[in-house]
């Protein structure tokens, strides 16, 4: 009951919720009169001005069809402004992941970041000073955010990574702003990285937003139309079984678009989902023993040939792994996780040099590395 009290506080009602509704039943402002910003390849998300140069924008539900995760309105202006919209720039957000913290800090606004969940799995330097020196808050986990430090931060909105169900309710209670970046779930590494558009929407920087992402858009399909001169198909493998089961791509993610577009085949290709794909490891041998090459993402920084084979002894009967053709990449200490989901083109590179490395004779892999014995 306390609880409740605290969300009848005035200055709560300063902030706006962002409620799921129908897919086409958006916010509005003064101005009703909407045009559609062309989307080149991002599924999850419109955005729409009007000649006030107001942004309507509505994040899509991808578990639900015809529905929205959210939509809200932005406006330039201070002025009082109709329900459900937002004056931009946002100058305090709170972020629950350091992908969506690293836009930010590229767009030049990390200093409204004023607080994140789960800040041990932050890589920013900025970030991980702030929360050491208390200038920016650790509001507890993303399972189980801290209401109280949310209410005392007032944000003017937070910006999540939403799962299939999940729920925001105690936050949207207060009235505050739930930004649900769906961005992971598009199906293209391209699509994935247009997302950035939403916060050059967010943050005011709509033009340096466009830019970035147009040299995104320009260089990989420079590096796509390279990898296509390859007349060899390097079969590609990726993940590592842990707990008794193997999760590798689905057939319609964005990570097997970026083998495909790096030159390889892939086993699962043909399974049509977005999501993983749970296999046991006499699955996985089955179809991708005879793979050329082996990407492996841990945070184990001490992983080996030697403890790959103690783990599972049958790990020892790829193919990559008798010809030492297994790559490590230690996500701990590289910003792998950080880059590539706004910047494809930086991890499409990587896996060309890896898979046809004729093509790039001169560049050195900057994430992942050949696995070494011990």
């Amino acid at each position: 009951m306390k609880l409740l009290k605290l969300f009848c506080i005035p200055i709560i009602f300063m902030f706006i919720a962002c409620s799921p509704t129908s897919k086409h039943n958006s916010s509005h402002s003064g101005n009703d009169n909407f045009t559609p910003v062309p989307m080149l390849h991002a599924n999850g998300i419109t955005i729409e001005h009007n000649s006030s140069n107001d942004s309507r924008i509505s994040i899509i539900n991808p578990w639900k069809k015809d529905a929205n995760l959210c939509s809200f309105t932005l406006s330039d202006s201070n002025e009082s402004t109709p329900s459900n919209t937002i004056t931009r720039p946002l100058k305090r957000v709170i972020v629950y992941s350091t992908v969506h913290a690293n836009i930010i800090k590229e767009l030049g606004h990390l200093s409204a970041v004023k607080g994140v969940c789960d800040p041990q799995y932050f890589t920013i330097p900025e970030i991980i000073e702030g929360v050491n020196n208390g200038s920016i808050v650790n509001v507890g986990s993303s399972a189980s955010p801290n209401i109280e430090r949310i209410i005392a931060l007032s944000p003017d909105a937070i910006i999540v990574s939403p799962y299939q169900d999940s729920q925001f309710k105690d936050i949207e209670k207060l009235g505050i702003t739930v930004v649900q970046c769906a961005d992971y779930m598009e199906t293209s590494p391209l699509g994935r990285a247009e997302w950035i558009k939403l916060f050059g929407e967010l943050f005011g920087e709509q033009e340096k937003a466009d830019n970035i992402y147009n040299n995104v858009l320009t260089e990989y399909n420079q590096l796509k139309q390279l990898a296509a001169q390859s007349q060899h198909k390097t079969k590609a493998l990726s993940e590592n079984i842990i707990n008794g089961t193997w999760y590798v791509p689905g057939g319609d993610s964005y990570m097997a678009q970026l083998f495909a577009d790096a030159g390889s085949t892939y086993a699962w290709s043909d399974v049509h989902t977005t999501g993983s794909i749970p296999l046991d490891m006499a699955q996985v041998l089955e179809k991708s023993h005879d793979a050329d090459v082996w990407l492996i993402k841990s945070l184990e920084s001490s992983f080996s040939y030697t403890k790959l084979k103690a783990q599972n002894a049958l790990n020892s009967e790829f193919k990559a792994f008798k010809q030492k053709n297994i790559y490590f990449c230690d996500t701990e200490r590289t910003t792998l996780y950080q880059d590539f989901p706004f910047h494809p083109e930086l991890l499409l590179k990587e896996y060309i040099a890896i898979f046809n490395p004729q093509l790039l004779p001169d560049y050195n892999t900057q994430y992942y590395k050949p696995l070494l014995d011990e």
